[in-house]
């Protein structure tokens, strides 16, 4: 365990106001398992608690990726058919979070990696950094990119939910989804730089200014999610949602059945 009785898979550092939360598997790209989720979930009520930190950074340890998503092997030996809500920490919808969060991605950001950096406030990306929902690729569902509409034109939330093909960090940009994009060396000197320019301002004022930002969009994205959730509960029942992680742990295609 780490300072503050964490889980060692995710880590709770405090530099100066800034709360820097890192997600401590490299070996497997960062992959959410039982003990990331249950870590990022304490880490994020540590952060709520902790008055000294004004200002969250969520990241990624390594370069090879931010977070690759789910852990498909653990996923297909429980056999998980709907995963609640809960599944994985989700910042405003299953845990409010009232200071700044700053994303920074430092490498491939996918599946439910995209759902954790979909949920910053802001995000600062690697110049190698990449953004997918890669769910159509394994049978699995994404109710959880409800934000999205809000966040990018619907063309490209197509685009991104029906091919499954990530985006570069460039192109995010671009889009509006990315606020910067920085070399590899210096996103974490970028990130402290913003946190602490954030956290310099008036607390009140800044509270109020993340609150204003979301005021229209809250209401129907609740009710959005709801919706989500029963579209691609069949999904998620089908036999194709095992198959998908199945054939990932045993390295070969997927043999889709439609059902």
């Amino acid at each position: 365990m780490n300072e503050g009785g964490q889980s060692p898979e995710v880590s709770y550092r405090l530099a100066g106001p800034v709360a820097w939360i890192t997600i401590e598997r490299p070996h497997a790209r960062n992959a959410l398992n039982h003990a990331v989720r249950t870590g990022l979930l304490r880490a994020f009520e540590r952060f709520n608690a902790d008055a000294a930190a004004r200002v969250m950074v969520l990241t990624g340890a390594g370069e090879d990726a931010f977070c690759a998503g789910a852990d498909l092997k653990e996923m297909s030996e429980a056999g998980l058919a709907v995963p609640p809500p809960g599944f994985i920490p989700q910042i405003g919808r299953t845990i409010l979070v009232d200071k700044p969060v700053i994303g920074a991605i430092n490498g491939p950001c996918l599946a439910g990696g995209f759902l954790l950096a979909q949920s910053c406030d802001l995000l600062l990306a690697a110049d190698h950094a990449t953004f997918g929902i890669t769910e159509v690729a394994v049978g699995r569902g994404a109710p959880w990119a409800v934000p999205l509409t809000t966040m990018v034109p619907r063309a490209v939330m197509l685009e991104i939910l029906l091919t499954g093909k990530p985006i570069s960090a460039q192109r995010a940009y671009d889009i509006g989804l990315v606020n910067q994009v920085v070399p590899r060396a210096e996103l974490a000197a970028t990130a402290q730089s913003w946190g602490e320019q954030i956290a310099a301002n008036a607390p009140l004022s800044v509270a109020a200014a993340k609150r204003t930002a979301y005021l229209m969009t809250e209401p129907a994205i609740a009710d959005a999610f709801d919706a989500a959730e029963e579209l691609w509960r069949p999904v998620y029942e089908s036999r194709d949602a095992q198959e998908g992680p199945k054939a990932f742990r045993e390295k070969r295609p997927a043999r889709w059945e439609g059902h």
